[in-house]
């Protein structure tokens, strides 16, 4: 369903002064970056993403607030409707999409990617400095490198150098109601073991708020990574002699970039891929029932014979041919 936004009944000017303060602090700390109007925003009804939409309207967006109902809470209808009335009263556009998100393992990581692919390319989502402080920590807990710990984009993420406490006192402030994800709560969930239990003793033992230092190590990864890719870029990954006289960060930046599919080549294939690079085997499986070989001096990816592309061959028992 779709309603379109009306004029603006509450604008800058209508706010109190420590209002209109908190209100310009933000707004002078996001990063909406410039685009063609409006702004399309990924706005499930939590402080956040309410509190990124206020911000971009405030800012002089265009915008449209999108909420994608995964169903997957009982409320998720009534979660739509805080967005559209907030969205009404700022003058913002509104629309709902829906997905199916079918039972099974990885629910949150699945929910995630379907919500994403229903916002589409370039949508703006409200994660702040603590979510990407957190989201650091579990890039390491699942043995990620610095592509891992900097993945998430800032130039979709404006309120990256907001904090979460910002976020609900500025709704607070502007009186609208938020919805409290219950999914936020639940120790099933790693994510929130480490919101509630490692992050609060990492900053017990620093003796200082975590969540700065691991947002400044995100965004040195971040810089690093780009510039690795550039470099690595310069690499042909099918010339054996070329990824072999290559340093190994950039050979494997650039074999990881040959050969991603829907998951990025993991650690133990890449290396794999280098060795028959190397000469050290003729060809080795690797995820997505592929297989790398290597004829004279080049590289060539080819199905796996068979190997059924969902067997999850290419994993830490996969086997080079020599």
């Amino acid at each position: 369903m779709a309603a379109e936004g009306a004029r603006s009944s509450l604008t800058l000017g209508d706010l109190d002064a420590p209002t209109r303060g908190l209100v310009d602090d933000l707004v002078a700390r996001c990063r909406f970056v410039a685009g063609p109007d409006p702004l399309v925003l990924g706005v499930s009804g939590g402080a956040d993403s309410l509190a990124m939409l206020a911000l971009a309207v405030f800012s002089g967006h265009e915008a449209l607030a999108v909420h994608v109902d995964h169903g997957l809470r009982p409320r998720s209808a009534a979660e739509a409707d805080v967005v559209e009335r907030v969205a009404s009263l700022l003058g913002a556009s509104f629309e709902a999409r829906s997905v199916t998100i079918e039972p099974g393992p990885n629910l949150e990581a699945r929910a995630r990617e379907a919500r994403y692919e229903a916002l589409g390319p370039g949508a703006l989502v409200a994660h702040t400095r603590d979510d990407r402080a957190e989201w650091v920590l579990l890039a390491l807990l699942r043995g990620s490198g610095i592509d891992g710990v900097s993945a998430m984009d800032p130039t979709t993420r404006p309120l990256l150098a907001l904090r979460r406490t910002e976020t609900v006192g500025l709704c607070r402030s502007l009186g609208f109601e938020f919805v409290e994800d219950q999914h936020n709560t639940d120790p099933r969930f790693r994510r929130v073991r480490v919101r509630a239990e490692l992050i609060p003793l990492m900053n017990e033992i620093a003796d200082r708020d975590v969540a700065v230092l691991l947002d400044r190590f995100a965004e040195v990864s971040r810089v690093d990574s780009e510039l690795l890719d550039e470099l690595a870029a310069a690499i042909d990954p099918t010339d054996a002699r070329a990824l072999t006289a290559a340093p190994v960060a950039l050979a494997r930046r650039a074999v990881r970039s040959w050969l991603r599919a829907d998951h990025p080549l993991d650690l133990a294939s890449t290396d794999r891929v280098l060795g028959v690079a190397a000469g050290r085997a003729v060809a080795t499986e690797i995820v997505g029932g592929r297989r790398v070989r290597r004829s004279g001096q080049r590289l060539f990816v080819e199905e796996s014979p068979g190997r059924s592309p969902l067997s999850g061959d290419g994993g830490a028992g996969s086997t080079a041919v020599v």
